[in-house]
């Protein structure tokens, strides 16, 4: 794909995993731009999602730090929303994207997600499923 980087998120040179250690997804940093100065995140397959889709959840600092603390009921549908376009807009790293979203719920709120331009383009140009939900 032309202007992306796709990294192995369990490949980092000099670095032995823990024994158990879960391999983090690949991801692919795309010429998008999820805000200034940041490039969008996407994961290279909707399955390697595996984050939450209901209960309550908690941001790290590094990707919600308006309010910290703040937990999210994801049993309600406007807090589920905000979780997902906060991860997808401010994702920097594999384990953001893998621990915090979940693949068919994704799929289920992306007509409905807000989110800035790049980073729609870059995960609707990986996935087609996505672009699909948009004009289902």
């Amino acid at each position: 794909m032309s202007g992306t980087t796709a990294i192995e998120g369990a490949a980092v040179p000099g670095v032995v995993p823990l024994p158990g250690a879960v391999p983090l997804p690949d991801v692919i940093v795309s010429r998008y731009l999820s805000r200034p100065g940041r490039r969008a995140l996407v994961a290279a397959d909707l399955a390697d999602l595996r984050g939450p889709a209901d209960g309550v959840a908690e941001l790290p600092l590094r990707l919600f730090w308006s309010v910290p603390g703040h937990r999210f009921d994801l049993g309600d549908p406007d807090a589920l929303r905000w979780y997902y376009e906060t991860v997808l807009r401010e994702a920097s790293r594999a384990v953001d994207l893998s621990a915090h979203l979940d693949g068919a719920t994704l799929v289920r709120l992306w007509p409905e997600l807000y989110l800035p331009r790049g980073v729609r383009r870059a995960w609707e140009e990986r996935h087609r499923l996505l672009r699909a939900a948009v004009a289902a």
